[in-house]
This record gives structure tokens, C-alpha cells and sequence, in this order.
């Protein structure tokens, strides 16, 4: 059995404010790189074994400390990507179009962002990472770290869940959080969704 701890990157300057996606040069804030210096002590006890994280830069930025503790170098995973939001990558959230953007909250399973992905697409590069992060060499014995975004968290989290995706608003996920999977061979647990640093 290994132990998957799901973390959602630190907090950022354009937090709640603007659809960051896959913009590049979004970096962490001075606060997030606090919460993820924060993180890298909450996690030194673990027996961490690899630290895995989407190639965005703000999870980056919060893989490394966590990494560093251990001795480790994280190694950047596509199937943690942030979601790809197409047209509406780097727009301020008042800005996106009303129905478009309704439909894309109420439909997760059906909607799709105009000329990104569907959430169909990213809960199964996330879901296909997190079984091989859990069948790595040495993650029976310990711990694998995965750094990542809200959506793509949520979305491994409905699966083990057997959670319909358009009802993925029904629990939190908050910058900085740790949420918690026990996974073997053909089967998986969630042990905890959305520890927060305090």
C-alpha cells in the first residue's frame, strides 16, 4: 500500500482574482512561498519517497521545499497539469462569459472551456498518474508527494469517490491543502480532503 499526499500549490498574486490556468511566469506570492515552506515542515516527518508536480510554475515553486527536506528533486508530471482553460487562460473571473461560464461549473462532465479540455480528459491523465505514482519503485514503503491544482486534486478525488465530477463544488480544496489517498493494486481510499496548515 502506498500513501499519496494530493497538494494543492501555495497561494499566488492572482488568486480569486483572475483564471490563471497555464499562463506562464504566475509565481507564488510571498505568502504562498511561506505555506509552502509551511508544507515542507508539516511533511519532514514522512517518509517521503519521490515528490511528483504539475510543470506550472506555482506548483513548482511549492514542490521544491518539500522535496529539498527529503533530499529529493521533484520530477515534473503532464498528468498534473492544470486544467486547459483555452480562451479563457488569463481572464479575470468577472470577465468570463455568463452562460459559457455557468455551464462550465454546472456541467463539469460535459462542458468544455472554448478551445481548452474537458474535465473528462483531465480526471483520467490524473487519475492514470496517481495509480502509477502509486505503484513506483519504493511507494509501498512510504509516501509519494503530488503537487497540483484545485480541479485536477478534486478530480482524482471523485474518482476514488465515485463522485459524479459535476458535483465536484460539493467539497473544498484550498491553496496550500493536503488531501490524503491510500492506493493497492486495483483499489484506493481517500484517507483525508483539504488539511489545511493550521
Amino acid at each position: 500500500m502506498a500513501r499519496l499526499v494530493l497538494v494543492r500549490h501555495a497561494s499566488h498574486g492572482l488568486l480569486g482574482r483572475v483564471l490563471a490556468g497555464r499562463m506562464p511566469g504566475v509565481a507564488l506570492s510571498d505568502a504562498g512561498r511561506a505555506e509552502a515552506d509551511c508544507l515542507a515542515q508539516v511533511l519532514a516527518g514522512e517518509p517521503v519517497r519521490a515528490v511528483w508536480t504539475s510543470p506550472v510554475q506555482r506548483a513548482v515553486e511549492t514542490a521544491r521545499p518539500i522535496a529539498a527536506r527529503h533530499g529529493l528533486v521533484p520530477i515534473a508530471e503532464p498528468g498534473l497539469e492544470e486544467v486547459d482553460f483555452g480562451d479563457w487562460t488569463g481572464q479575470p473571473f468577472e470577465a468570463l462569459p455568463g452562460a459559457a461560464w455557468q455551464a462550465w461549473n454546472r456541467d463539469r462532465a460535459m462542458a468544455t472551456p472554448p478551445g481548452g479540455e474537458t474535465m473528462l480528459a483531465v480526471q483520467a491523465r490524473a487519475v492514470a498518474t496517481m495509480h502509477r505514482a502509486g505503484e513506483s519503485e519504493g511507494a509501498g514503503e512510504g509516501v509519494v508527494v503530488l503537487v497540483s491544482h484545485q480541479d485536477v486534486i478534486k478530480a482524482m478525488l471523485a474518482f476514488v469517490l465515485g463522485m459524479p465530477l459535476d458535483l465536484l463544488h460539493r467539497f473544498d480544496v484550498a491553496p496550500a491543502s493536503r488531501s490524503i489517498v491510500r492506493i493497492g493494486p486495483g483499489w484506493a481510499v481517500v484517507a483525508g480532503i483539504n488539511a489545511a496548515l493550521v
